[in-house]
């Protein structure tokens, strides 16, 4: 408690250095870490007032420090305005992560004037009213600048609706022993995780030696899907790509990717050809899902042994039964799979669970393959270990063809050696990364992520810090929004 709390206070102080500070503490674990915020911050030189919210307050963390000290009780509603001037800041220790439901009074009160008064808030572990493990919000909440997470962020803290009302969020080393794998169902993914497995290349290679991928996509008037994967895998660092599509796009496709080896999808012997040539193989953007389309995937995953990521029309050809073998073929060699919400309703419509991450598990125990589950945020699991998550998207993402540049990348850093799985996060964390620094908002297009993949490759190799490179910040994400 005493090192969450002086964690929590020196990011206030450094991050919030004007004005008073106002700390509103409830009972239990996470008001006792208020209480030393408080404390230590008067100790500093700020001018704090500490509001006790409820009952079970141990003043014995003060150790003498006159802190001016109020009962929420006795505050009209006027009288946390007054606490609150412009240029103040509250720290919110009201509720901790064992709350569970709506709040209940007094803290609901408490939390409803806070936010009412609207001043930046610092909010301690969880913002009061997010649950912390699935992050709903049954009842009133706080709206957090700031989350300081001791230890590590919460799951619910990184899973909306609760990730709106978290703000920055930023995880802070406390004295806890170091985690295993079986202490954390989740593993957040960050830059530093992603460079340490994106792969080197030697200074003496050729394009054979540094990803063959082979794109199946983009049926009749569907040949823009085919476009983005392709684009999306060289500038992932594929050293070739072949795109296997209905014939009629071939003059378009050699038109917008002229880089890549066009062939025909009615071609028996050319497929079979480029199929034995890649080292990783995507499936499905714009593809379609009509006769054609069927017999083309079953021929694909019919041969070869190298990696496959299956993607959109794909999906949605084997949950209809279309190919037959198809769980089978995909259990025997390595497989990413990359559904929608949609899509994981269409494979697996007896699952029951509303909880996206048991969904993301179920599906990889049950089909034998990696998971990267999209959504806000995507989760890739696979096997019985943690889920990894993306929490660095945006909906600005929410974009027709951001799917299509997602496979071309998850294809292209498979047939450089990454496993499924890993191709899938790091994935996720250069689409990210390249949203951010194309900058576009609302009116981006997969376009623009695609052109700045190169700069989030660079940046993600390149060794670098947190936003705070203070030694005891473990993970630092700036809000949503």
């Amino acid at each position: 408690m005493e090192n969450a709390g002086r964690a929590a206070s020196f990011l206030v102080d450094r991050l919030f250095s004007m004005g008073p500070i106002v700390v509103a503490a409830g009972g239990g674990n996470n008001g006792g870490d208020a209480l030393v915020v408080a404390r230590i911050l008067t100790a500093w030189g700020r001018e704090v007032t500490l509001v006790c919210v409820g009952d079970g307050h141990d003043r014995g963390l003060l150790h003498g420090w006159d802190v001016p000290t109020l009962d929420a009780s006795s505050l009209e509603a006027d009288g946390w305005a007054g606490l609150m001037p412009l240029g103040a800041t509250v720290v919110d220790g009201i509720l901790g992560t064992g709350q569970r439901g709506a709040p209940r009074e007094p803290h609901a009160t408490a939390i409803e004037q806070i936010v009412r008064v609207g001043r930046p808030v610092v909010a301690l572990d969880v913002p009061s009213g997010v649950n912390a493990d699935d992050g709903s919000v049954p009842g009133a909440s706080i709206w957090a600048d700031m989350t300081v997470a001791f230890g590590s962020p919460k799951l619910g803290t990184l899973l909306h609706p609760g990730r709106e009302r978290v703000g920055r969020l930023v995880a802070v080393e406390i004295g806890f022993p170091p985690m295993s794998k079986s202490d954390a169902g989740a593993r957040v993914i960050t830059g530093g995780w992603a460079g340490s497995v994106l792969p080197e290349r030697a200074l003496n290679t050729h394009k054979n030696a540094v990803g063959r991928v082979l794109i199946v996509a983009g049926g009749p008037e569907m040949p823009g899907a085919a476009v983005l994967s392709a684009r999306a895998a060289f500038r992932s660092g594929a050293g070739l790509v072949q795109v296997c599509a209905h014939p009629d796009n071939r003059g378009v496709l050699q038109a917008a990717v002229p880089e890549a080896i066009f062939v025909s999808g009615s071609d028996a012997e050319a497929v079979a050809s480029a199929v034995e040539r890649a080292d990783t193989i995507a499936v499905g953007p714009g593809l379609g899902t009509d006769d054609w389309a069927a017999s083309l995937v079953s021929s694909v995953l019919g041969r070869g042994s190298c990696p496959l990521v299956l993607d959109a029309d794909a999906l949605t050809l084997l949950a209809d039964g279309a190919v037959d073998g198809w769980q089978r073929a995909v259990r025997q060699r390595p497989t990413l799979i990359t559904p929608h919400a949609g899509e994981m309703r269409r494979l697996r419509p007896q699952e029951s669970s509303n909880d996206r991450v048991d969904q993301a598990r179920a599906a990889a125990d049950a089909l034998g393959v990696a998971v990267l589950f999209k959504g806000a945020p995507s989760f890739v699991a696979v096997g019985d270990g943690p889920v990894w998550l993306s929490s660095g998207g945006s909906s600005d993402l929410a974009v027709a063809g951001m799917g299509d540049v997602l496979t071309g990348v998850c294809a292209a850093l498979a047939a450089q050696g990454l496993a499924p799985e890993d191709a899938g996060a790091v994935a996720l964390h250069l689409t990210g990364t390249a949203a951010r620094a194309a900058a576009r908002g609302a009116g981006m297009i997969p376009s623009d992520v695609v052109e700045r993949l190169p700069d989030a490759l660079r940046d993600t190799r390149a060794p670098g810090s947190d936003l705070l490179e203070w030694p005891f910040v473990t993970f630092d994400e700036e809000a949503p929004w």
